[in-house]
């Protein structure tokens, strides 16, 4: 019943946002057309449902081949591969957006674990490889939502960005996401649409740990 609720949740909120958004939507493209590389959108490999791999959608932030230049598959705050609209879209998580019409294929659900390139997915301890993505991967999620300054949060780190995001990102992003699917409920599934929502607004407020008690400890926070 829970699966079943879940997708028609996700159908009524992506064709929602759609309709909302669809004005935003052709200023952005118009935008993107106009600056940077002209490309509009960007699409991608990354895991999906039962570590199956899809083609993610997204505006283009990045120049073209920057898989392959800098950092490679992680964003750094400042990163020079970012244009300069881009570097807005990335920061207001308009970017992301796009990946409305995964939810409506049925590829992504509204919350859940985010789906990785192969690159940054390995980089999870086997046990969470083999459970993290037994539920679709979402929009929207607690490792998500913790991690929104993760560019930031790498930036800042005195070790090498890949290093660093393997040996501390990588196993408490996944611990938040074991979490989320052994609490995993319609109320959740809300609680964490509204509190993505709600730290647009408040990004300093601590408000998942008053909906979520016993969360896994954040090494970040001292």
């Amino acid at each position: 019943m829970y699966k079943l609720i879940k997708r028609i949740l996700d159908i009524i909120v992506a064709l929602f946002a759609l309709i909302i958004l669809s004005p935003l939507f052709i200023v952005v493209i118009i935008l993107l057309k106009l600056t940077g590389e002209g490309e509009v959108f960007y699409m991608q490999r990354r895991i999906g449902l039962n570590n199956k791999e899809f083609d993610i959608y997204k505006f283009a932030t990045m120049l073209k081949n920057s898989l392959n230049m800098g950092s490679g598959s992680i964003t750094v705050r400042n990163d020079p591969r970012v244009t300069k609209v881009g570097k807005f879209l990335r920061m207001t998580k308009i970017n992301e957006l796009p990946q409305i019409l995964n939810i409506l294929k049925g590829d992504m659900s509204v919350v859940g674990p985010r789906p990785l390139v192969t690159k940054t997915f390995v980089a999870y301890p086997d046990n969470i490889r083999d459970e993290i993505y037994k539920v679709k991967p979402g929009l929207t999620g607690l490792g998500s939502i913790y991690f929104r300054d993760e560019e930031e949060l790498i930036s800042n780190a005195k070790e090498d960005p890949h290093v660093f995001y393997e040996k501390v990102v990588a196993p408490y992003k996944g611990a938040l996401e074991i979490y989320y699917q052994n609490h995993k409920s319609t109320f959740t599934d809300l609680k964490l649409i509204f509190a993505t929502a709600w730290y647009i607004i408040f990004p300093k407020s601590d408000l998942l740990n008053k909906f979520f008690k016993n969360l896994p400890t954040n090494p970040h926070k001292k």
